[in-house]
């Protein structure tokens, strides 16, 4: 009755049977015997029809707890001869991907480990953080190598510190579904060309990617015009506004030095004007009043007048309005835009596309807090292929249930 009831808990169905049960006072571990019906004949991977059984070996798979104790499942599992008189062991339906472990035990580690350290999550299910590092890893490359990314039509490429001063990884993304598909170390030209070797291993050759969204990296804007022909390379209007944003912070920080009046307005000049609180706004609008004597005035208006520009869907229109932008800037005496201006300049085609293109990289900076975490989440695992595995389990999408049926559905 017992037996009958653990197989149907654990889902056991012919050949297979569970053969008894017993549990370990000391130990605290519920051990479950699991056999096969004699005369029975199993297949294998990669050989066609069923074979007979040559011997039997003892297996140990860990399971999911019972209530609060441990579970294994101990298994005697069948060696079965093949036509070519080889013999191979049979891979029993519930066992997992990595040697040890259920199915059923790896979901559960693969809907831990994006949410907190390896650590807690080795605490949690009893295992040692590397075995936890181990199944993430496995299920990351089993995923990958099923992946298909020939449909990717649009890229978004940005970089990540992997550690402090000058470590730094580079991630691509689906600019359409928003999920990472290839990481690389570095951020040169040659970053990219590994990047584009990667997504052809899936399907995504370089030709086939007809837009990419980068920052104004000198090496990344070589790297994808070596690497991806056919791609129109578009800025983004949240990089622009960066470096609009830091001219006007500097040409503040320059002028509070004699205008004290300054000092404590950094953010009501960086933040948008309706998120701002009433003093703020009126503390703001008395400075832009003042924009014929105070420069930071001036350049508050001309970072507010590129946003507008920004918004525009027209490309010519774009196009003429950030040269005359450039022009009055230019013949200004707000030096840090200048530099603004003169940026703008050099990359205005790239900053054009966006008018008709609106693509960004954006929420690839917008999941670098993420990326950050995952850093901590790795913690004492320094290796870019650590980094790799947990960039990709919060933020790949990858398909695991292709693999494990038990796995949930990426969203």
């Amino acid at each position: 009755m017992h037996d009958k009831l653990f197989e149907a808990a654990l889902g056991i169905t012919q050949p297979w049977f569970v053969a008894g049960v017993r549990f370990d006072e000391a130990s605290k571990v519920l051990t479950v015997g699991i056999d096969f019906t004699a005369g029975s004949c199993f297949a294998v991977e990669a050989v066609a029809g069923e074979h007979p059984v040559h011997d039997t070996v003892t297996k140990v798979y860990r399971h999911l707890n019972f209530f609060q104790h441990e579970c294994v499942l101990e298994v005697r599992t069948p060696r079965v001869k093949l036509p070519d008189g080889s013999v191979r062991l049979v891979k029993p339906p519930f066992a997992g991907k990595l040697s040890g472990f259920t199915l059923l035990f790896e979901a559960l580690v693969l809907m831990l480990a994006p949410q907190m350290p390896f650590a807690a999550v080795a605490r949690i299910v009893g295992l040692s953080p590397y075995r936890v590092l181990a199944i993430c890893r496995r299920y990351v490359a089993l995923a990958l190598q099923a992946a298909d990314f020939g449909h990717v039509r649009a890229l978004a490429i940005d970089e990540t510190s992997r550690a402090r001063g000058h470590d730094y990884i580079t991630l691509a993304a689906d600019a359409v579904q928003r999920r990472v598909l290839a990481v690389a170390e570095g951020r040169e030209a040659k970053t990219i060309a590994a990047i584009a070797a990667e997504l052809a291993e899936h399907g995504c050759v370089p030709e086939s990617i007809e837009s990419v969204s980068i920052d104004m990296s000198p090496a990344f804007i070589k790297g994808c015009a070596d690497e991806l022909p056919n791609a129109r390379i578009t800025f983004d209007k949240f990089h622009v506004l960066w470096h609009a944003n830091a001219a006007v912070d500097k040409m503040r920080r320059i002028e509070q030095r004699r205008d004290k009046s300054l000092k404590g307005m950094r953010w009501s000049l960086l933040k948008d004007r309706a998120s701002l609180k009433p003093e703020a706004a009126a503390e703001l609008d008395a400075l832009i009043a003042r924009m014929t004597t105070v420069r930071t005035a001036r350049a508050w208006v001309y970072k507010e007048q590129l946003r507008e520009i920004l918004e525009r869907k027209q490309i010519n229109v774009a196009r003429d309005m950030l040269k005359h932008w450039c022009t009055c800037v230019m013949r200004s005496k707000v030096e840090p835009m200048k530099e603004v201006a003169a940026m703008v300049r050099r990359h205005l085609e790239g900053i054009v596309a966006w008018a008709q293109t609106r693509q960004t990289n954006g929420f690839l900076e917008a999941l670098n807090g993420l990326f950050q975490s995952a850093k901590r989440r790795a913690r004492g695992f320094t290796r870019f292929t650590t980094i790799r595995t947990v960039i990709f389990l919060i933020a790949g999408k990858l398909d695991f249930a292709v693999i494990n049926p038990h796995a949930r559905q990426p969203t």
